[in-house]
Formats: structure tokens, C-alpha cells, sequence
């Protein structure tokens, strides 16, 4: 009741949906090749975001678990960073970032790296305190520094876990970055949002197809790599 939930509204709607749906078909497939740049870009984007934040977010891995940092100030405070970086959607993240460094796809690049360094951050550090601690305090109890101690008694454990939390965040992104482009962070979104305006319905299901087509094969590419890792 509170938000206007009603079956009567979707009912209602119905004669309306049915007319989008037809103005989506046929598929205009002439526009297909003016389409394989932005969508390739789209995947630039979404690679590089994701490894920028992957390589940012070690730093922030660490300070945030609690069995790495013994110092409370650090903990909380990496952990308050990751908490205000996930609340922000990356979509208004690129929204700022277009005001900021202009219309392009440099924008998406930033918004996905700092939804990337959240994600990885937020999902390796949990896992990185429920390692088993007993490789750190023979480390430890033999006077090994805590650098040490991370590169032989940590980063075995993790890395695996770390590796498939960036490949999962990398299907994420490539979903996001097609979406992107609806605020200005190019990619093959700024073509799906000026079909839209146009009513350029049917090119508008060519550029839906292709994003499906894409986001079906990185996942697939993603899942035997992952089982590979893990």
C-alpha cells in the first residue's frame, strides 16, 4: 500500500507493454557493425576497471581484516572506507565522474575502478579472516616480521579466493559498463540511450542482443576459469 503496489496498475499497463514490445521487432540489424567498436570499448572498460581496482584493492584488504591489522584505528578505518565506497551506486559514481573529467569512456573507467577496489576489498577480506591462523603464528613464534608473515602464510591461502572475487567483479562490470553510457560514460550504452530517445526501438534490440550476447560469453569464459582456479 505504501508504495502503490497494485495488480490492477500492471493490468492497466499491459496494452502499453504490448506496443513496446512490438516496436522492438524486427531487429534492426543493419546497425550491427556500427556497433562492434563501442561494444569492444565496453569490454575495455570493464578489463581495465577491473584490474585497476583489483591492484587497489590489496592495500585495503590487508588494514581491513582484523587477524592482519592489530591496530583498531586502521581496521575501522579501512573498514569505514569499504563501507562508504559500496554505498555509492556506480552508476552515480559515473555520473560525478563525467561532471568531473568530462563525457567518455575515462569516466567508466574510474567508476568501475572504485566499485571494483569496494567489491574485491569488502568480499577478500572477509575471507581472509576465516584462513586458518596457524601458518602466521609459527611465523610469528620463529620472529618473523609481518611482511613476511603475509607473503608466506597469507597470500597462499587468499590468492585463490582473491583471484575468482576479481573475476566475478569482472562479470559485474562488463554487465555495468554496458549500462554506463546512459550517463555519459561511453561505451555501447550512449548508442542504446540515443536509440531510446530517437524511438529507434528496433536498433535499440540489436544493441539489447549484442550486450546479451557478450555478458553470456564472458560468464561462460569466467565460470571455467574460476573452476580452474578454485
Amino acid at each position: 500500500m505504501g508504495i502503490g503496489a497494485s495488480p490492477r496498475v500492471v493490468w492497466d499497463g499491459l496494452p502499453s507493454f504490448y506496443k513496446l514490445m512490438g516496436d522492438l521487432f524486427p531487429p534492426n540489424w543493419a546497425v550491427l557493425p556500427v556497433l562492434v567498436r563501442p561494444a569492444v570499448q565496453t569490454l575495455q572498460m570493464a578489463l581495465v576497471g577491473t584490474t585497476q581496482g583489483a591492484l587497489l584493492s590489496v592495500p585495503l584488504i590487508l588494514l581491513a581484516s582484523r587477524n592482519v591489522t592489530r591496530q583498531a584505528w586502521l581496521y575501522y578505518g579501512a573498514r569505514g572506507i569499504l563501507n562508504l565506497l559500496r554505498t555509492v551506486p556506480e552508476l552515480l559514481y559515473a555520473a560525478i565522474l563525467v561532471a568531473a573529467v568530462g563525457i567518455g569512456p575515462f569516466a567508466g573507467i574510474l567508476a568501475l575502478t572504485v566499485f571494483s577496489v569496494a567489491i574485491v576489498a569488502k568480499l577478500t577480506s572477509e575471507s581472509l579472516e576465516a584462513i586458518d591462523p596457524g601458518p602466521m603464528e609459527a611465523l610469528e613464534a620463529a620472529g618473523a616480521n609481518r611482511l613476511k608473515m603475509v607473503r608466506y602464510a597469507v597470500v597462499p591461502q587468499i590468492l585463490p579466493a582473491y583471484l575468482s572475487y576479481v573475476l566475478f567483479v569482472f562479470e559485474i562490470n562488463v554487465r555495468v559498463s554496458f549500462v554506463l553510457g546512459l550517463v555519459g560514460a561511453g561505451g555501447i550504452g550512449q548508442l542504446l540511450l540515443t536509440a531510446l530517445n530517437l524511438f529507434r526501438y528496433q536498433s535499440a534490440t540489436v544493441i539489447i542482443l549484442v550486450t546479451l550476447a557478450a555478458v553470456i560469453t564472458i560468464d561462460a569464459i569466467s565460470v571455467r576459469v574460476r573452476q580452474a582456479i578454485v
